[in-house]
């Protein structure tokens, strides 16, 4: 029996989109039904496995993920038996929790299975069934893998041969920011999220005071409100001024922080055009883009 047709991948400028949120390669992409602790049920999401993560999502066209799950600790992966015809069950056996898989058939089940298993153990699993050209992409997102864990490893070390110089010098080169960071004033950022709802409601910008971080978001209950909320830097974390403070390890944790708390409700803005799509700006020019665009001052 011929293997079904694998799903297409998101149109482009999705794919461009995502890399930008998620700072991270793409790896393999499909629906995948998922049953995480706190689901009753299983829920099907468009599944895209990014590094050693998976990011769920609605469907195919959404840019923003409503969850994700980081599985570079995964403990075991085990099959589970089904009696539903065509499909295939597993467990990803994480240290904090059990997380069930489903597949819509038993083909994309074994190249679920072998993605996962190349990016956690960094090798190549042996009793995966799979054709001789997806197994050639398992070894192609092996070394993928393999040098971004040396790249990722490499970046605080290169910090110590520079010791005499500021870190606010070079931190923004080595390390990504999020999208939805662009360098404005507290008045640009709120211009910019009045005039362009559809972008998105929530922008990362640099504190008052050039050492920390702001977010500001606008969000439409009663009436549309802006609000702003300060992001400190606190030796390698960072933490969200709030009642209760939260604190969390990099400024793309602080930006999911705020989409997982509203359900979604705050999405990060985002401005891009077909020009962008091929190289991405830096931040200051993302930053100036916009102000000419918007006319601001």
């Amino acid at each position: 029996m011929m293997a079904k047709k694998p799903p297409k991948p998101a149109p482009r400028k999705i794919f461009q989109e995502r890399l930008k949120i998620t700072a991270l390669p793409l790896y393999f992409e499909g629906f995948l039904l998922v049953k995480r602790s706190e689901y009753q049920e299983y829920k099907r999401y468009w599944t895209e496995l990014r590094g050693t993560t998976l990011f769920f999502y609605i469907d195919k066209k959404n840019t923003i993920y409503v969850d994700k799950l980081d599985i570079i600790d995964l403990t075991r992966l085990t099959d589970r038996n089904s009696t539903e015809k065509n499909c295939a069950k597993f467990t990803l056996v994480l240290p904090k929790e059990e997380v069930q898989l489903k597949t819509e058939n038993t083909e994309s089940g074994q190249e679920w299975r072998g993605f996962i298993l190349t990016v956690t153990e960094l090798s190549v699993p042996l009793h995966v069934s799979l054709l001789p050209g997806q197994v050639i992409r398992l070894h192609e997102v092996l070394e993928r893998e393999k040098k971004r864990r040396i790249e990722t490893e490499q970046i605080p070390s290169s910090s110590t041969e520079k010791e005499k110089e500021p870190i606010e010098d070079y931190v923004d080169v080595l390390t990504p920011m999020p999208a939805c960071f662009y360098t404005v004033s507290r008045k640009e950022a709120t211009e910019m999220l009045e005039k362009n709802p559809s972008l998105g409601n929530m922008i990362l910008r640099p504190g008052s005071d050039s050492r920390n971080y702001s977010i500001t978001i606008r969000q439409e209950i009663d009436m549309p409100r802006i609000k702003h909320y300060k992001v400190m830097s606190v030796g390698n974390n960072y933490t969200i001024e709030l009642e209760k403070p939260v604190t969390l390890p990099n400024l793309f944790s602080v930006v999911d922080y705020f989409m997982k708390e509203t359900r979604g409700n705050l999405r990060p803005f985002i401005y891009s055009t077909d020009e962008t799509l091929g190289q991405e700006p830096n931040t200051e020019e993302r930053g100036e883009r916009l102000r000419k665009n918007l006319h601001i001052a």
